[in-house]
């Protein structure tokens, strides 16, 4: 998606809002060091993080154009239509852009990672799912 992202757009931000109802595996600081580490290589791209703001109102407060969202399945266009629909009833100036992830990331999600972690063999079976930076911090996690 990132990849697809940096070359629609002249300039691009990565945000991390924090949710204070969601239990994180790691610090807001090391997810931004990691996706900073997998994005270095991108010259029209920074990352940054928000928080106690609705997404839209970070948004226009960086001067973006557009939301970037990415869609895996029928309940990720349901979700993310909805959130399209308030995002524009908030600021109609924001235009959301929806692209699909290519086909071999396509379901993956922090969750199904996280259930894939502690049987027999989920070190050779996760590595598949996720950038070598985030793999060795998962491996921190559980050896």
């Amino acid at each position: 998606m990132i990849e697809q992202a940096v070359r629609l757009f002249e300039e691009c931000v990565v945000a991390i809002g924090i949710n204070p109802d969601k239990k994180y595996t790691f610090s807001v600081e090391q997810r931004l060091g990691m996706l900073r580490s997998v994005t270095r290589g991108f010259r029209n791209l920074s990352v940054a993080s928000f928080s106690n703001r609705y997404l839209i109102e970070y948004a226009r407060s960086i001067g973006a154009t557009h939301i970037l969202r990415g869609i895996r399945s029928a309940a990720d266009f349901e979700y993310e239509r909805a959130m399209r629909n308030i995002n524009s009833d908030l600021d109609p100036s924001i235009c959301t852009v929806f692209l699909m992830p290519p086909r071999d990331i396509a379901e993956v999600s922090s969750s199904m990672v996280k259930g894939l972690i502690g049987p027999a063999g989920w070190k050779r079976v996760v590595r598949k799912y996720v950038p070598p930076q985030v793999y060795a911090h998962l491996l921190t996690l559980r050896p």
